[in-house]
């Protein structure tokens, strides 16, 4: 039963990553958290989403915002030993609670058409938000498709610069994850059980992609948001 469960989590999280460019942290770190150590699940989810972003490049460059790219890769530099430091410090599920609480506040705010200017400093400011809770509690996504979501940016555009961003921060949580948390002979066998599964996810998401408009693009990314926060909400919970 496990194996069927594995087998659904990561066909369905790479469609949903393939065809808006995230989700997949979202959508499959909850569900393999159900079936592994909380390493291990990482650490699958850091591997597998790298593949994605890394097979989807050379289709996805010309959808590249390069200028917004690298500001936001700037922040994330600077924002990832602040995640580390707010991983030692701070109580993480409390972390969670305040970030779960923000995200559906601004998601609320974003389904009633709030909407802010990008900028340099604003570019800036959320790839160091997207870098510190990539080493703080796994997931980048949340700022990013916060962000672009409240610039009105066109799903093409959205999906490039988000999948080229995971490239590198992904890569980089690996490494530290691998050196300083160790990692397991199951890391790597289930992720190579499941990389057919995400070329048929990949193969799937880039026709769901094609068919997909605007309009249901934005629908999508609240419904991504709200479960975000909502499960980030109710994991805090549970453990307070």
């Amino acid at each position: 039963m496990e194996t069927i469960i594995f087998f659904v989590i990561i066909i369905v999280a790479s469609i949903l990553q393939t065809s808006t460019g995230f989700g997949f942290s979202i959508l499959a770190t909850p569900f393999l958290l159900l079936i592994f150590e909380p390493r291990e699940a990482i650490q699958i989810n850091l591997f597998l989403s790298l593949i994605i972003s890394g097979a989807l490049i050379t289709k996805i460059l010309k959808d590249i915002d390069f200028k917004i790219l690298r500001r936001v890769l700037l922040g994330s530099v600077i924002g990832l030993p602040v995640g580390i430091f707010t991983f030692l410090l701070i109580d993480i599920t409390k972390l969670k609670l305040g970030v779960s609480i923000i995200i559906l506040i601004l998601t609320i705010m974003l389904i009633l058409r709030f909407r802010v200017k990008q900028n340099k400093k604003r570019d800036l400011l959320v790839g160091g938000l997207s870098g510190s809770l990539t080493t703080s509690i796994g997931m980048p996504g949340p700022p990013l498709l916060l962000y672009f979501s409240g610039i009105g940016t066109q799903k093409e555009k959205l999906r490039g610069t988000t999948l080229a961003f995971y490239l590198f921060i992904y890569l980089i949580s690996l490494i530290i994850q691998v050196i300083f948390a160790g990692t397991s002979k199951t890391v790597w066998i289930s992720s190579g059980v499941a990389l057919p599964l995400v070329l048929i996810g990949l193969y799937l998401g880039q026709i769901l992609f094609k068919w997909i408009n605007q309009n249901v693009f934005r629908i999508f990314t609240y419904i991504i948001l709200l479960f975000t926060g909502i499960y980030l909400l109710m994991e805090s919970l549970g453990q307070l």
